[in-house]
Order: C-alpha cells, then structure tokens, then sequence
C-alpha cells in the first residue's frame, strides 16, 4: 500500500474532489490534518439529501395512485429525461515510473465540445472522481488472464444537493495475455439498477465484436426517451453476423424500488441480521458494511437505505468507499458506508458504530457493534416484520420479493408513526402548521412502542419528514379512504405523483382493518 495513495493531505486529487463537492471550509483535527468531517461529509452527501424549505434533492417517481381506469392515459414515457449524461471507460495505465497502475478515461460518448473554460473544469474534476470509484481499490493492480466482470453504483452529490448515479462494469478488455480490466461507467441523473446492468450487457456484448461497435447502440440509448414505470422502450441495433436486434428496456411498476434488489440484502444476512441493521439506521447511527465484492456493497447499502421508505438517509452515503479517502471511516456523524474487506484492518479500530461483515467467508456477522442493537425496535413489531418476511419465500420474481420485503417494513412505520397527521394542526399564530410532538407520541398506547418513537422523531429523518407535512396544503383528514392522492409534490402530465401517497394508502388500509376488526367484535 503505498503511502502517498493512502494519506489523504498528500497530493492534489483530494482537494480537487473538496474544491468540486464541498462549501465546508477545511478545519485541521488534533494531529494537525484536515477533518475527516468537514473533507467528507459535505462531500460525499446524503443517499437522498432533503432540505428544508420542502425542496427535494433528488426527483424520486413514486408509482401513481390514481384510479384504476386512469391507467389507460399513463404516459408511456418520463418526459424530458434521457437515460444518461455520458459513458466513459476507465482505463488502467501505467504511472510514468512504470511501478504500478493508475485510471485513466480513455473514451468518453458524447463528447463535450464548445464548453465554457469553467464549464470545462468542473467536468474535468467530475471525471477524476468518476476513476477514483471505477477504482477504488487504488493503484495496487497486476495484469490478469481471467476476470470475472462486476458491477456496481455509486453516487456523485453535488454542492447544491443534486445527484448522479454512476453505474459502472468492470471486465477484461479483448486481448491476448496478462493485462489489467477496465471499466465502463455510465453517468445518469436515474436510479434505475437493474435497467442499467441490461444497457451494460449489451456493451460488453459490443465491445468483445468492437470499441466502435458501442457508438452506434449508445447514441440510439441517448436519443430514446426514458420509459414512465411499467413501459417500455424498443431500441433497434446491427450487429455484423446477427443483423438488426430489436433491445427492449423495461421499467418495473414499482419505480421507488428500481434501484434496489433486496436478495443480495438478505443472501449476506438473515432476517434477524437485517432487523438489527435496520434498528441502527433508523436511529441514524455509523454503520459500515465489509465486503470483497463491490456489487455486493453497492446493493446492499442502497437495500439498507430502501428499507427506510417514506423516510429517507439524510447524512453521508458512500456506497464504495476508495481507498484514498477511508479516513472518511473517522467521521463522528451518521453514516452509511461501503468499504472493501482489503481496508478491513483501516476500520477495526473504530467504536460507537456497526460494522457489518458480508462477505462469504464470514466468521461473524458483526465485527463491532454498540450492543443494543438487539433491543431497539420493540419485540412485538420485531416478530410482525419477521412473519411479514418469512412471505418472500413464495415471491416468484424479484419485483414480487422487493414488494413483499419493502411492505414489511412500511407496515412498521404505519404502525409506528402512522397517526402523524392527527398531530399536525393549524398553527395558532397563523401561517402554516406545526407538529405536536409531545402529543403524538404520549398517544402510542405500548410503552415499548412509545419508548421507540420517542426516539426516533428525534431523527433528522423524521424531522425533515415532518417539516415537508407542515409545508404542505392541507388535504384530506387521514383514515379518508376515499381520497388515496394526498400530500403530493410534483405532477407529472396528468398524473399526479405522490411522495408519501404509497405510506397514507397503507395507513388507511391499516385504520379500515382496525374498524373492521372492531365492527365483528
């Protein structure tokens, strides 16, 4: 491991990085080196950073509502989204010493021409971060003769909170002999996992004929329009000795879950495991997942974040961490990281978090834990999310199994927190509502359960949850079950698209049941 990769206050790269990502002005810790905090966390943001003032940072599609004959006029497409910015292959090169291996963009589609000088930087400064997560394993790399290809995402947050994916394949390029993979990363403001990895099945299916075979099949992605959820995009392309194949792109129904696959969450830990995962994230602790895989880290941070819905991660995601920025691990903020089992003894000294081990050859799960993980969430809501679980057996596609993992956890927070908006009243001063807190929780007739939310809203999540519901119209009372399109924010056509529509409609399903219930009693 070579010092001048390793210590971050060495070299300029990082403070290129700081200088794109971060308003946060350096401070020096005690051993006189700037902050991991203040390099990092401002940096590398939040999975979804919320602000107040109800502004989103990111424009998550969340399945419309709407009624059931309405579904004839959906769109079939997202208007004015594309699918990517642009593709780039990272590849690996040697330093001029000749000692090790450094990434490079060797090709970029489309090209950006007749950009402004400033315009020009930021990119430049975009794509060094893009090697850096291409790679994060650093400069320590050998020729190969076989490699199995990989893929993986991560995020780029910028300073004012907007985001791109980055979804990258890694391979071994055509060729003869010993030589190092590389890396094809496409940039995309969409969070669409699974559609991605089909795109780069088709690029690699490409780049074995040739690199000029990737061109044409790119450039008819790029002027396609990005399907709406539950549609799909043709896309024709030649192939010598195959002739014009007709590639068909679908979105899941279920857009809030098409970055997300739960099987990887739950082939690396039990049920059991996730609840105590779960626990900490939603008290918004330090957690660090280990694994040799970078697809692995990648799905299981991101399923990790997903099981949060309606709320969402407000501090530091890094879903791969590079080697060259591990001091991020120092934090003392919340975080949810990604970090290679390779920089495992660069994280062990570390406490007060949840360090979780996901790899194969495992001889425990958790590495370094608080020790109340087990305790936090009450028991009977436990055993409900377990039984809810165990029903993911019988999914037979991995939508189904995604649906059937995310409504386990969402009846939780109905449970939970699902009389919010009895406690949101009309402000007496004027101008707005406010949330009774107090109130709201002394409601919760379960000690265990009052004693969990009394926790939880203390959560930047919750809190900015709550801020979003003040700022909103007022709408129909809950437990209306006539009206399932409330509190939305962003209209798309004709559709409207709701953020917490899919969180009210379980909370009056749930308060029928409970009538019901009463009724036959």
């Amino acid at each position: 491991m070579s010092e001048g990769v390793t210590r971050r206050h060495k070299g300029t790269r990082v403070q290129d990085l700081q200088d794109r990502w971060s308003a946060v002005p350096v401070r020096e810790d005690d051993g006189g080196r700037p902050g991991a905090l203040k390099r990092f966390s401002a940096m590398w943001s939040s999975f979804r950073r919320g602000r107040k003032g109800g502004k989103d940072s990111e424009h998550t599609e969340a399945p419309s509502l709407s009624e059931p004959e309405s579904k004839s006029r959906a769109p079939r497409y997202a208007s004015g989204q594309y699918f990517f910015e642009y593709l780039v292959v990272v590849s690996l090169k040697k330093t001029k010493d000749g000692s090790s291996y450094e990434p490079q963009i060797s090709y970029q589609f489309p090209k950006r021409d007749g950009m402004a000088k400033f315009q020009k930087e930021e990119e430049e400064k975009t794509l060094k971060a893009i090697t850096l997560f291409c790679f994060p394993e650093g400069v320590n790399w050998a020729p190969l003769t076989e490699y199995h290809s990989e893929t993986f995402s991560f995020v780029l947050t910028e300073i004012d909170g907007s985001r791109r994916n980055g979804y990258c394949r890694r391979l071994l390029p055509g060729g003869n002999g010993a030589r190092p993979p590389e890396a094809y990363c496409i940039i995309s403001s969409l969070a669409c996992f699974g559609l991605f990895s089909e795109i780069f099945d088709e690029v690699e299916k490409r780049r074995q004929i040739s690199m000029a075979m990737i061109y044409p099949f790119m450039q008819k992605l790029r002027e396609a329009p990005f399907p709406a959820p539950g549609n799909t995009v043709e896309i024709k392309s030649f192939i010598p000795e195959s002739g014009t194949e007709i590639i068909r792109l679908t979105r899941p129904l279920d857009s809030w879950l098409e970055h997300v696959d739960f099987s990887v969450l739950f082939s690396c830990l039990t049920d059991h495991e996730v609840l105590m995962v779960f626990a900490a994230a939603v008290l918004e602790r330090r957690i660090i997942f280990i694994a040799d895989e970078l697809g692995t880290l990648s799905q299981v941070i991101h399923a990790v974040a997903a099981l949060l819905y309606p709320f969402t991660w407000q501090h530091t995601f890094i879903s791969i961490v590079p080697r060259i920025l591990i001091d991020v691990v120092s934090a003392p903020t919340p975080y949810l990281l990604g970090v290679q089992k390779c920089l495992l003894d660069q994280v062990t000294d570390q406490y007060d978090l949840l360090l979780v081990d996901l790899s194969e050859d495992k001889k425990k799960t958790f590495l370094v834990t608080i020790g109340d993980e087990d305790s936090i969430l009450p028991p009977k809501l436990q055993s409900e999310i377990l039984q809810a679980l165990s029903d993911r057996q019988k999914a037979t596609t991995p939508e189904e199994l995604n649906r059937v993992v995310s409504e386990a956890f969402l009846h939780f927070f109905v449970r939970t927190v699902g009389h919010y908006m009895s406690y949101v009243k009309p402000s007496s001063s004027g101008g707005g509502r406010v949330f009774e807190k107090r109130s709201f929780y002394k409601a919760i007739e379960s000690k265990t359960t009052r004693h969990f939310v009394k926790k939880f809203i203390q959560t930047q999540m919750f809190d900015l949850f709550i801020q979003e519901v003040e700022q909103q119209q007022a709408g129909p009372q809950q437990g209306d079950p006539s009206d399932t399109q409330v509190y939305c924010k962003h209209v798309l056509t004709r559709h409207v698209v709701c953020v917490t529509g899919i969180f009210h409609q379980k909370i009056v399903e749930y308060e029928k049941k409970k009538k019901d219930k009463t009724r036959k009693r």
